[in-house]
């Protein structure tokens, strides 16, 4: 003779009325197998079991995928909203002046990065007055310069964006701040054919912020329009 516990009537109706409700409960069904499994013992395998417990991993490894791949759209999204903005601001002024010191100010601020400098190659580097009424934001150097500084004197090929971790930054480039900063985006600019090249770079304090692994769709674009802009200002 077997006694067999008897569940409450409440609960009874309840689950006889909305039975999705323990369908849906991963918990509850996973205690229901493990119950199963123990009435039926140890030298029975349950196929339908084991077959569910894989069902499960599966759709675990695939939510997990989905929220990374909606992070990362949302994060894309929130980019290129940064740039575009970005875009339109250094697009607003009307003299030069204005142009390059908004560089290091307001474009800064919505790109979120610490520092913004434009470099410029030319023969007649010393005792420009412009440089030195903008030497927060231009910086000059000899012809060659940029290219020896995006690739550090190796024989490497040169990307239009360069996006690296650095243990302090270039005086040329930074000045007082290159102590602090761990990692920059340089941008090698095209002011046309006849031209000397330039490069815009954005210096950042924190070194993750610019690495080898990112995307440079969005910087690739904005130095696209940033070259354009100088063009107009150079002709």
């Amino acid at each position: 003779m077997s006694s067999t516990a008897k569940i409450d009537d409440t609960l009874r109706e309840k689950i006889i009325s909305q039975p999705d409700v323990i369908l849906d409960d991963q918990d509850v069904m996973r205690a229901l197998i493990s119950a199963n499994e123990k009435t039926m013992g140890g030298n029975i395998v349950d196929l339908r079991g084991i077959a569910m417990e894989r069902l499960e991993a599966r759709l675990d490894r695939l939510e997990d995928t989905h929220r990374s791949v909606i992070a990362a759209a949302y994060d894309n999204l929130a980019g290129t909203n940064q740039v575009h903005r970005a875009i339109l601001r250094m697009l607003d002024p009307a003299d030069f002046e204005p142009f390059l010191r908004d560089l290091g100010g307001e474009v800064a601020d919505i790109l979120r990065v610490d520092a913004v400098r434009l470099v410029l190659e030319t023969v007649q580097a010393e005792n420009d007055p412009a440089v030195s009424k903008l030497g927060d934001v231009l910086s000059v150097a000899e012809p060659g310069f940029i290219d020896a500084y995006l690739t550090g004197g190796r024989n490497v090929p040169l990307r239009q964006v360069t996006l690296r971790q650095i243990q302090t930054g270039g005086d040329t480039i930074y000045g007082e701040a290159a102590d602090w900063i761990r990692s920059e985006a340089c941008l090698k600019l095209d002011f046309g054919e006849g031209r000397l090249p330039g490069m815009l770079v954005m210096g950042a304090e924190d070194p993750h912020q610019f690495t080898p692994q990112q995307g440079t769709d969005l910087l690739a674009f904005f130095a696209g329009v940033f070259e354009r802009a100088m063009r107009r200002w150079l002709s």
